[in-house]
């Protein structure tokens, strides 16, 4: 028999074999006890990315339908098919689908998992003490930003821009990525001092995270049908990080903030226009 393996990636699940569809789910419960039932159950076939629960329709009967998450296709297969029929915690069988909404096949790659859900999935995966994260370097690189830069704004803003340089260290596998965060916002020169700096804070803690997440997009997991975890870092041939001229590789590599500043509030935004195939 040939052993089950699958491929974790620090990245947002968007495949539909990732994600299983559940109903038929009785309204005789409140919201927040389907919730956790469901998380108590569907978390101990592997780690999950989202798990939302949500009312049935006006016109159709009373009760509640769910969508889960997984980050692996073998495990979202393997609860879909042992979960399928089953009562788990109410007195009529669930239905249990994996998702078939079509995904556009010239999207390329998906979202970046927010820093909390990085932390997370590594927690899951790797322990606590399995990873770890070590700033090489984090500068206000306000100066070398392009001189072309002109704000939609009046005189009185200033561009304030930080980038940050992160080795992420996985001692138990002995795998080392790096990765590079900018995080950048005008900020107002009449503001208070100490509005000011909180911001500054704000955006050296941003460049940080967006580093953080940055070195685990280069993390790949495997899982093992044993229950065993291998790791390997995936290289980009074209990227150089030096030691040397940080500023020049932050250059290259910027990225602004704005693109990320959803934060872990990523998946509300997630479409949730799929199917189900109920032939099964």
């Amino acid at each position: 028999m040939s052993m089950e393996a699958d491929i974790i990636e620090f990245r947002v699940p968007t495949e539909n074999n990732k994600t299983i569809f559940i109903w038929d789910i009785q309204p005789s419960f409140s919201e927040a006890f389907i919730y956790e039932s469901l998380w108590s159950v569907y978390s101990s076939f592997g780690a999950l990315y989202l798990l939302k629960v949500c009312p049935n329709a006006a016109v159709a009967s009373p009760g509640f339908y769910a969508l889960v998450k997984f980050y692996s296709a073998v495990q979202a297969s393997k609860a879909q098919r042992t979960t399928d029929k089953q009562t788990l915690f109410q007195d009529v069988p669930l239905k249990v689908r994996l998702s078939t909404k079509q995904n556009p096949t010239f999207l390329s790659g998906s979202p970046s998992l927010s820093h909390s859900k990085c932390l997370e999935l590594a927690n899951h995966y790797l322990g606590y003490n399995g990873w770890s994260t070590h700033i090489i370097t984090l500068k206000d690189i306000s100066k070398c930003a392009d001189a072309g830069w002109s704000p939609d704004t009046d005189d009185e803003g200033e561009l304030i821009k930080y980038g940050c340089f992160v080795e992420l260290t996985l001692p138990q596998h002995g795998v080392t990525c790096r990765g590079i965060g900018v995080a950048e916002e005008v900020v107002d020169q009449e503001k208070a001092l100490e509005e000011r700096l909180w911001k500054r804070g704000q955006l050296m803690k941003w460049a940080k995270d967006k580093a953080v997440v940055a070195a685990f997009e280069k993390v790949l997991i495997l899982v093992l049908g044993n229950g065993k975890v291998a790791v390997e870092c995936r290289f980009d041939p074209e990227e150089v990080l030096p030691d040397e001229n940080v500023e020049e590789v932050i250059q290259v590599n910027d990225v602004p903030w704005s693109d990320f500043e959803s934060g872990g509030a990523e998946e509300e935004d997630l479409p949730w226009d799929f199917t189900v195939d109920l032939t099964h």
